[in-house]
């Protein structure tokens, strides 16, 4: 077969549809491959990282304030509890004096009674540093389906700060019952459904796929079909898995019979590597979202995207001489 005959046949559309659909997986790695260079995910998943440790030290800090003006609730042992957890994390980012003169003075200041300015101070430093990093996925994705502007930087900064308080309200409901859920859902489900236990893991991943597409869903300026998100979120989330168990090996093999070769930053480094992952699996899905929307583009992208080129051509007419 000719080359004019295999033009004229996929014209005709009596391409086999095999062919066809290797040309779409085609157009749409390529696509994404491009989109992850053009915007440079990963430094801006570093970026994201680095704002997401920064977040954490303030509001433990934060937490622990707020419950001195509840431990009368709490028996001593479990305020004990809170108060060698945050020793614990401040070891693994601080020397053993820093932790000895000034962590440890001020958490058992702090656990004594409720102290408002390290509440206020540290929820503060949260938000700040917490929906910054959330800011850089807001906008990369907006900028990723070509509707970078469309958005203005208070309404980008304000959305990026209100999924953050979410995230936390979220995280802090969700992360207890993903570590005890099993075990909890075991003790309280009689012998005779035993067997529902067999749904307890998809039933989560199901979730945060759905948690993942939401916020690919809100962060694009337009309002689109929920469902085309779910593309993104389904790689992300396996990314996400992938990436933690190859950092989990790595790890151990380099802390193998030995002690680790980052010595006391071993932890704080582990971390941003994890938080990394996940920001680049997340933005490598946002890639992905926006190559659907370039090879099946939705009505409302398309149209927001003419009315923003049309915008910046009426604007650039109007500076002209």
């Amino acid at each position: 077969m000719t080359a004019d005959t295999r033009d004229t046949a996929s014209s005709d559309g009596t391409t086999p549809w095999h062919r066809r659909v290797a040309d779409t997986v085609w157009r749409l790695i390529v696509t994404t491959v491009a989109a992850c260079l053009r915007y440079r995910v990963t430094g801006l998943a570093a970026e994201a990282a680095f704002f997401a440790v920064l977040s954490v030290p303030p509001l433990i800090f934060a937490l622990a304030g707020a419950i001195g003006y509840v431990s009368d609730r709490f028996t001593a042992a479990q305020v004990e509890e809170v108060r060698q957890a945050v020793i614990d994390l401040s070891s693994s980012f601080l020397t053993e004096s820093a932790v000895d003169r000034i962590i440890v003075p001020t958490i058992n200041d702090v656990l004594k009674g409720g102290r408002f300015d390290v509440i206020s101070l540290g929820f503060v430093l949260a938000l700040w540093s917490g929906s910054r990093a959330l800011n850089v996925f807001v906008d990369t994705i907006t900028i990723m389906h070509g509707l970078g502007g469309h958005r203005g930087i208070v309404k980008t900064r304000a959305l990026s700060f209100v999924l953050y308080i979410l995230a936390m309200i979220t995280g802090a409901v969700s992360i207890p019952l993903v570590v005890a859920g099993p075990r909890l859902v075991a003790e309280v489900l009689p012998d005779r459904a035993d067997f529902v236990m067999n749904f307890y893991w998809p039933v989560v991943i199901i979730l945060c796929i759905c948690f993942l597409a939401t916020l690919y869903h809100v962060s694009v300026p337009v309002r689109t079909n929920w469902s085309f998100n779910l593309p993104g979120a389904t790689f992300s989330l396996i990314a996400w898995i992938l990436g933690s168990y190859v950092l989990r090996w790595v790890l151990t093999v380099t802390a193998a019979d030995s002690k680790s070769i980052y010595g006391p930053l071993a932890a704080p480094i582990a971390v941003l590597l994890w938080l990394y992952i996940l920001a680049l699996a997340v933005l490598i899905g946002a890639a992905v979202n926006a190559a659907f929307d370039t090879v099946f583009p939705q009505k409302t992208t398309m149209r927001a995207r003419m009315e923003l080129m049309n915008r910046i051509r009426n604007r650039m007419t109007k500076d002209r001489p």
